[in-house]
């Protein structure tokens, strides 16, 4: 092994037994080149979080002109800062009234657990449920709600009072009670290989929070910022939710994350006790400098409107016996296959052929597909082929 992934592996903390050490040496649009010249394809875009590719300018222009402006200059909440009030105004302009307040964090998991302390603090309840198969962090808090017992077992114990729903079985919703404080949901499981909703759930999941005073949390932290071809994944299934969980993909590759809801309630953690919740690195100006650049383009560009159109593309030239089934909404596609070793093959193969495709936390037979919004149609039908290839052979 060279020195640099000898150090990588002896030095850096490891979350996996077997990574694929690609050695970078930089990235741009929907290519990533590692330091032997070696271009690939990115089906993948970081797990959701390059919205708008590698390097682009748009978002590299506007952190370099901040980056000359100031850093970091306080903990959260203290200063009047641009980007984080432009980024919150600008969210506050394309949310329903409800969700008119948002506090930044750094990533999806303490959106989660900011999300849930909300909940609490309002409703003075304990119970938070959530929907076996869900994935929503790796923090104690976020931990305790996953529907993975294999993740949770080691590290018990969790948070008390943490049950479950099952996703689309609507006839698990009588667990929801007036003892609820909140129901934690991604709008399409992730974890479980992009499981979408059906039969109105979600609908009805609103409706059984609104019958029983409990907070609707929305998980869109893969969801956000146009992935499925709106802004936010509830517009797509008219759903509205009481916070909302956002991350990944708003950062345009930069950690940043948030949890919205209303005024009314969001000013509950700056009493009784002050300081209900603290982050110091929390709205970071030049990741929300990058978010905004990121949300700047979604909204006036076509971006967001191709989504589907790109997402048919896969669909038909990844149309073959081979691929089981072909799930998920936009450009968050999931491939089923018939077994493990296939799906497994299938990623190091096409990993081999230069392009970059990954595989789910809960489910060993389906391999993600969540490529740059911006990824072009050429590029959709090249890495597609070399799929189709892999499966031929």
């Amino acid at each position: 092994m060279d020195e640099a992934k000898d150090i990588f592996k002896k030095h850096q903390a490891q979350t996996f037994p077997f990574p694929s050490c690609i050695e970078i040496e930089s990235a741009k649009g929907s290519y990533i080149t590692d330091v032997n010249g070696k271009q690939y394809l990115d089906f993948v875009a970081g797990v959701s979080a390059c919205t708008l590719g590698h390097s682009n300018p748009i978002i590299n222009n506007a952190v370099k002109q901040q980056l000359d402006k100031y850093s970091h200059v306080m903990v959260y909440g203290e200063y009047v800062q641009s980007p984080q009030y432009k980024l919150a105004q600008l969210l506050a302009d394309n949310l329903p009234e409800n969700l008119s307040t948002t506090y930044f964090v750094n990533s999806g998991a303490e959106a989660i657990e900011g999300a849930m302390k909300l909940a609490k603090r309002a409703t003075g309840r304990s119970e938070i449920i959530s929907c076996k198969g869900s994935y929503h962090g790796s923090t104690q808090g976020a931990l305790s709600i996953i529907g993975n017992e294999e993740y949770k077992a080691k590290y018990r114990p969790l948070l008390p009072n943490c049950n479950t729903i099952v996703y689309n079985n609507e006839n698990s919703l009588k667990n929801i009670t007036n003892q609820t404080a909140a129901v934690v949901i991604e709008p399409i499981q992730g974890g479980t290989g992009f499981v979408t909703p059906t039969n109105n759930f979600l609908q009805k999941v609103r409706e059984r929070c609104s019958e029983t005073g409990t907070y609707l949390i929305f998980d869109e932290i893969q969801t956000c910022y146009g992935r499925l071809g709106t802004l936010f994944g509830f517009e797509k299934y008219n759903v509205t939710p009481d916070i909302l969980c956002i991350a990944k993909g708003m950062g345009g590759g930069m950690p940043i994350g948030a949890f919205i809801s209303s005024w009314e309630l969001m000013k509950l953690l700056t009493f009784e006790p002050k300081l209900g919740h603290i982050t110091t690195f929390g709205g970071h100006p030049i990741n929300c400098t990058a978010s905004l650049a990121t949300l700047e383009h979604l909204l006036s560009a076509n971006t967001m409107k191709e989504v589907e159109q790109k997402a048919e593309i896969f669909r038909k030239y990844l149309k073959t016996p081979k691929i089981k089934e072909i799930r998920g909404e936009g450009l968050m596609i999931s491939l089923e296959f018939e077994s493990e070793e296939l799906a497994r093959k299938v990623v190091e193969e096409s990993l081999e052929c230069g392009l970059i495709l990954f595989y789910f936390l809960f489910t060993k037979t389906a391999i993600r597909i969540t490529p740059p919004l911006t990824i072009s149609k050429k590029e959709i039908i090249k890495g597609c082929n070399i799929i189709k290839g892999i499966l031929d052979a």
